[in-house]
């Protein structure tokens, strides 16, 4: 078993949780769809490509950091309550001729948490292996600058490298000793799993789902992880887990 092996380093990051609004508030490591999407995008894929993703890391600290933040609600143009104009010409049913709507957008500020020096190691394993080259090539020698999180979220390409992966099963328990990783629950089958750590439900794909009247929304498939912290998280004994050919752990989902 193979997988393509993605060294990555950013300095500033905002991985948003898509519940936080006032206070863009970021996981501490980029969600399952985040690198999905950002894979789709270099390769210049037009369709789902089907991946298993493996995601660890580490950064150095948070700050916060203001943006300007605009509002549109679809409201009517109220001078004094927006603080920008934005003109829409319709053509009217009726009479066939044009006429202009005018709506108001709110313009404020607001905070985003970030992180600061990120370092990224992510294990990437496509369901088609005829698409290795394809993805390893695209992360070599990219058409544009990469970025995950926010567009302006770039991030340094430290190496690429295929590596082999091979399955070892625990017998004692083992703490994660170099990167922080999202472990996945259902590694650990039907046995509880007792931790102090985060816990979150993590975007990994969505289908589009027809609402009606031409509408779609996304629906996401989630993945249920333990955010396991380097030196404090164990991985409980019995469990089975992968190592690449360089010795690190890979939790693929």
């Amino acid at each position: 078993m193979e997988a393509i092996r993605l060294e990555l380093y950013q300095n500033l990051v905002n991985y948003r949780k898509p519940s936080s609004f006032q206070l863009k508030e970021t996981y501490p490591l980029p969600p399952y769809s985040t690198v999905s999407g950002m894979i789709h995008y270099i390769c210049g894929f037009n369709e789902y490509k089907p991946l298993e993703i493996s995601v660890q890391g580490k950064y150095h600290s948070k700050v916060n950091d203001l943006y300007t933040r605009y509002e549109f609600s679809g409201a009517r143009y109220e001078q004094g309550r927006h603080q920008v104009k934005v003109k829409e010409s319709i053509i009217d049913k009726k009479t066939g001729k044009k006429k202009e709507k005018y709506y108001g957008i709110t313009r404020g500020i607001s905070t985003a948490e970030l992180l600061v020096d990120v370092e990224l190691l992510i294990h990437i394993k496509p369901e088609d292996e005829k698409l290795f080259n394809t993805i390893e090539e695209a992360l070599k020698n990219p058409q544009e600058y990469i970025s995950l999180g926010r567009r302006e979220d770039i991030a340094r390409v430290e190496e690429v490298k295929r590596v082999k992966l091979e399955e070892e099963g625990l017998e004692d328990s083992k703490t994660l000793n170099k990167y922080d990783a999202y472990i996945p629950i259902d590694m650990f089958g039907k046995r509880e799993v007792k931790t102090n750590a985060s816990i979150y439900k993590i975007n990994k794909k969505y289908d589009l789902v027809d609402v009606g009247r031409g509408k779609f929304v996304r629906q996401w498939e989630k993945v249920k992880v333990i955010h396991g912290v380097m030196n404090k998280n164990e991985i409980v004994e019995e469990a089975e887990i992968l190592k690449d050919s360089d010795g690190y752990l890979v939790f693929l989902v």
